[in-house]
């Protein structure tokens, strides 16, 4: 893992919600319409509740959800909680060692000299501090105006703590496929470190990812550990999010989400 490292916010929430829904608005042209009206564009946010820049990036990628500012556009979003921040005092329920992995693939593919948080990665494509509303704005754009392949998902069900579904997608060689479940949570309240004495929000919380070969899973049935999600009561339903990616790139090609009711 690189060395801990952060990006500071640049001003309030409210500032950053303002200057994105600015941003949206400026698109001169709409992105290509999907089936369903809307082209689907993945936002992952790698965040920790360690991090006292986090928040405002948690609270905008939460707008975005909610209130899907950009027209044309599905913007399907994941909170992705590193595990490199815990030392600091207050250990994230929510980080996981896979989310560290899948930050320093991401490093990698962009040649960053460390990783960091808020990072906000739009479709594989592009990165930019996850609290910068104008950045991620334009990404989005961009990326909702790059043609995508459909991709649905079928017969997505609990079975036994698992998440069993299949997905149907044309075929794309030298490409891989990755499922994850997701569910917005409010953690306790931070005892230590630089968010202490919060409660503090997520939106779209990773609690299990994995990849799958995408040249052998059209159609065919694959299971997704639930883990707690299984268990817990929440008015909040499960979010199953599953696409492609291309190998070399790292570029998502595909994207579709289905909401698991508990």
């Amino acid at each position: 893992m690189a060395s801990l490292k952060r990006h500071h916010s640049c001003g309030r929430t409210l500032v950053f919600l303002a200057l994105f829904a600015a941003a949206a608005c400026a698109a001169q042209t709409p992105p290509p319409a999907a089936e369903n009206g809307r082209v689907p564009v993945l936002i992952e946010l790698f965040t920790s509740e360690g991090c006292s820049d986090c928040p405002p990036a948690d609270r905008l990628l939460e707008e975005i959800d909610t209130k899907q500012p950009i027209p044309g556009v599905q913007a399907i979003v994941l909170s992705e909680h590193v595990t490199y921040w815990n030392h600091q005092g207050w250990t994230d329920p929510f980080s996981l060692d896979d989310i560290d992995m899948r930050q320093k693939d991401y490093g990698d593919e962009f040649k960053l000299e460390s990783v960091y948080t808020p990072q906000a990665v739009v479709d594989g494509s592009a990165q930019m501090v996850g609290s910068r509303g104008p950045d991620l704005a334009k990404a989005i754009e961009h990326a909702a105006a790059t043609p995508k392949q459909p991709l649905t998902i079928a017969d997505a069900h609990w079975d036994n703590g698992n998440v069993s579904f299949s997905v149907h997608a044309a075929p794309q060689s030298g490409s891989r496929l990755v499922a994850a479940l997701a569910a917005d949570a409010t953690g306790p309240k931070v005892t230590a470190g630089e968010n202490q004495g919060r409660t503090l929000h997520h939106v779209a919380v990773v609690r299990t990812i994995k990849e799958f070969n995408a040249g052998a899973v059209d159609g065919r049935v694959l299971k997704l550990s639930g883990g707690s999600l299984a268990k817990q009561a929440s008015p909040s339903p499960v979010r199953l999010v599953v696409f492609l990616v291309e190998k070399k790139s790292g570029h998502v090609t595909s994207v579709a989400e289905q909401n698991l009711s508990r």
